[in-house]
């Protein structure tokens, strides 16, 4: 018997939680230590001085990246299980009404009534929670907040991310370290822009532009700042 599904069909909706995180933290690890290490180089700041604010960098935003991801995740977590809690409560009270509510969001969705009914009577006896959790409050296995694994990811993505301008200032001749660093980020987001693009099946043009686009924009501006007030900040 034939499948009923397409063959070969793939999605990318449960790559959500660990590939905004990863990007997120890439990004910011390249551009943020990228934007230092010009900043202060620009104020003629000596090749010492330069490694040491991108190490500092490195660990200081991989350390925030983690601290503000895990926060911000957990916030998200505290809410979906707040919801979970009333709907628990809910159908533990008025089974009925729950019930009711299910099958009328089955067909405001364009199920006939009398099938409506019947799904939501089924998948109520299944587990009533789960089938509120996905069709009301939009909570499911793929969507549902991570703390940890946002955390990671992002910490991890991050220092990867900061190690390349540090990598490129370290290897640079001293009088080149502006103009190194800024080349070596500018293709590490480039590549950050097609990896991301391909991991969540998106455009790979519009992805580089624009990841690229606020790179430039950010290290243009720092290495303006440092060059008028000459001095480390």
């Amino acid at each position: 018997m034939a499948s009923p599904f397409p063959l070969g069909e793939h999605h990318y909706s449960h790559r959500i939680g660990w590939l905004r995180a990863t990007v997120l933290g890439a990004n910011d690890g390249i551009l943020s230590t990228a934007s230092l290490m010009i900043g202060v180089a620009s104020a003629a700041a000596s090749t010492g001085a330069i490694l040491t604010a991108g190490l500092a960098g490195l660990v200081a935003g991989a350390m925030s990246m983690a601290a503000g991801e895990y926060v911000s995740v957990s916030s998200q977590a505290d809410t979906e299980q707040a919801d979970l809690e009333i709907e628990r409560a809910a159908l533990r009270d008025h089974p009925e009404a729950e019930l009711v509510e299910l099958a009328h969001i089955y067909m405001n969705r364009g199920v006939e009534k009398d099938t409506a009914y019947e799904v939501a009577r089924q998948l109520t006896e299944k587990d009533a929670l789960e089938a509120h959790a996905r069709d009301e409050l939009g909570i499911n296995e793929i969507v549902a907040a991570r703390p940890i694994q946002a955390a990671v990811s992002s910490a991890l993505s991050f220092s990867v991310g900061a190690v390349l301008p540090l990598l490129a200032a370290v290897f640079s001749p001293a009088d080149l370290v502006t103009p190194v660093v800024a080349g070596v980020s500018l293709l590490a987001l480039v590549l950050l822009g097609m990896a991301s693009a391909k991991a969540g099946g998106a455009g790979k043009f519009k992805a580089i532009v624009r990841i690229v686009f606020w790179g430039a924009a950010a290290m243009l501006v720092t290495g303006l700042i440092g060059a008028a007030f000459g001095t480390v900040v």
